[in-house]
C-alpha cells in the first residue's frame, strides 16, 4: 500500500466554483517557485495585479509545520450536457492534485486546507473596497447580510438602466464593478445555445459579482410565447426571457451572495411586463440626455472650472437641444485649451439646434404632404 495519499480538488462542484479550488490557486499564486518551467499569467482588471499560476502538469511543493505537501495542476476535457437538437461541447475541467505522506491526512484536512482558506480570503480582502452609492448615500447593500437573511430575501440587487445610447449606462456600470472591486461578467445571449447553458454559466459565478446583459431588448426574444404552441415542443434549446427570468429569481436566489444584476435598454417601452413588474428589479434608473448640472461636473472634470462667460449661452442651448454627456464630453476633450474647448461645444450645440430644427420642418412639410392625399 502506497504510503502517499491524495486529495482532488476540482474546479467546480456541480454547476458551482469550488471555493477551495479558488482559495488554492490564489494562495499558490504567492507560492510560486523561481525553478518553475511554465507558468500561467492573468489580469482581468487594471485596478488588480497580475495574477501568476500555475501551468498543467507543473508541480509545487510547499511546506507547512514542517510537513511536505506536493501540488498539481490537472486539466481533462469533459463533454457538457446535450441539448434537444443534439448540440454538445468540449468544455477545459481543471483539478488540483494534493499528495502528502498517509500520517498527514488529519493534518491536510483539518489544519493545511483551512489555512489555505483563510490565507486567500486576506488576500482578497486585502485591497476590497465594499461601498455602493447609487442614490442611497451610504454602503447600506454591502452590509446588510443579516438584514436580507432576516427578511427572506436572496443578498443580490437589480438595476435596469434605460436611456437613449451615450448617456452613460456602460460608464455607470464600469464605475460600480471598479469602486465596489467586483468582479463583471458581461453576458452576451446571443452566444449562449439554450437555458441549460445559461443556467451553468450563473450558477458558476463567483460572489461579489456584478452580471451585466447590456440592450436586453435587442438580444432574446421579447414575446410571449403562442398560446396555440404546441407545449411538448423542446424548448430549452434556446434562450428566452422567460427562461432567463426564472433562472435569475429562481437560482440566484439560491447560490451565491452578494450579487448585482444589471439590465440595460435605450427603449424601455419594448420590454415584457414581465421585466417590469414591481419586486423583479430594486431600481429603474433613467439616463438621460445632458442637463445643466451634468454638463457644470464634465466641465468641473475635464477643464477644472466651475464657472465661464460662456456657460450661461451653453446651458441655455443644452436646455433646447438633447444631447448626449457623451457627445459634450467629446467636445470638452478635443482641447486642453478652456476657451478653444467651450467654444467648440458652443458651436456644435448651435449647429445640432439648427439641425434638429431642420429635421422638424422637413418631418411637418411630409406629413402635411400626406394629408393633403388623404
Amino acid at each position: 500500500m502506497s504510503s502517499q495519499h491524495t486529495i482532488v480538488i476540482e474546479e467546480t462542484e456541480g454547476y458551482a466554483n469550488n471555493q477551495i479550488y479558488e482559495a488554492a490557486k490564489l494562495y499558490l499564486a504567492t507560492r510560486i517557485s523561481s525553478n518553475m518551467q511554465r507558468l500561467r499569467v492573468s489580469r482581468v482588471d487594471e485596478t488588480k495585479s497580475m495574477l501568476i499560476s500555475m501551468e498543467e502538469g507543473e508541480e509545487m511543493v510547499d511546506m507547512f509545520e514542517g510537513a511536505e505537501f506536493k501540488w498539481q495542476l490537472v486539466c481533462r476535457e469533459n463533454s457538457s450536457a446535450t441539448s434537444s437538437n443534439g448540440n454538445s461541447r468540449q468544455i477545459e475541467v481543471r483539478s488540483f492534485m494534493l499528495s502528502f505522506h498517509k500520517k498527514q491526512k488529519e493534518e491536510a484536512l483539518h489544519s493545511y486546507l483551512p489555512f489555505i482558506l483563510a490565507r486567500a480570503k486576506e488576500i482578497k480582502e486585502k485591497d476590497r473596497v465594499l461601498k455602493l452609492y447609487m442614490n442611497e448615500g451610504d454602503s447600506w447593500f454591502v452590509k446588510r447580510k443579516d438584514y436580507y437573511k432576516r427578511i427572506g430575501k436572496a443578498w443580490k440587487r437589480g438595476y435596469l438602466l434605460y436611456g437613449p445610447p451615450g448617456t452613460g449606462k456602460s460608464s455607470l456600470i464600469a464605475a460600480m464593478a471598479n469602486y465596489l472591486k467586483f468582479d463583471i461578467y458581461d453576458l452576451e445571449l446571443t452566444e449562449v445555445g439554450w437555458n441549460s447553458a445559461l443556467q451553468h454559466l450563473l450558477i458558476g459565478m463567483s460572489n461579489k459579482s456584478i452580471l451585466v446583459i447590456e440592450d436586453i431588448d435587442c438580444t432574446i426574444s421579447l414575446q410571449q410565447r403562442d398560446e396555440n404552441e404546441d407545449r411538448f415542443t423542446p424548448t430549452n434549446d434556446k434562450v428566452t426571457l422567460s427562461g432567463l427570468l426564472n433562472l435569475v429569481d429562481g437560482l440566484w436566489s439560491t447560490s451565491g451572495e452578494e450579487r448585482i444584476i444589471v439590465f440595460t435598454t435605450n427603449y424601455k417601452e419594448r420590454l415584457d411586463p414581465a421585466l417590469l413588474r414591481p419586486g423583479r428589479m430594486d431600481m429603474h434608473i433613467h439616463m438621460s440626455y445632458c442637463g445643466v448640472d451634468a454638463f457644470r461636473v464634465l466641465a468641473s472634470n475635464y477643464h477644472a472650472i466651475n464657472d465661464h462667460e460662456l456657460f450661461p449661452e451653453i446651458e441655455g442651448l443644452i436646455r433646447e437641444v438633447e444631447v448626449t454627456p457623451a457627445a459634450v464630453a467629446e467636445e470638452l476633450m478635443r482641447s486642453d485649451d478652456t476657451n478653444a474647448a467651450l467654444q467648440g461645444l458652443l458651436d456644435f450645440l448651435k449647429a445640432k439646434r439648427k439641425g434638429d430644427n431642420e429635421d422638424k420642418v422637413e418631418k411637418e412639410n411630409v406629413e402635411d404632404e400626406v394629408e393633403n392625399q388623404k
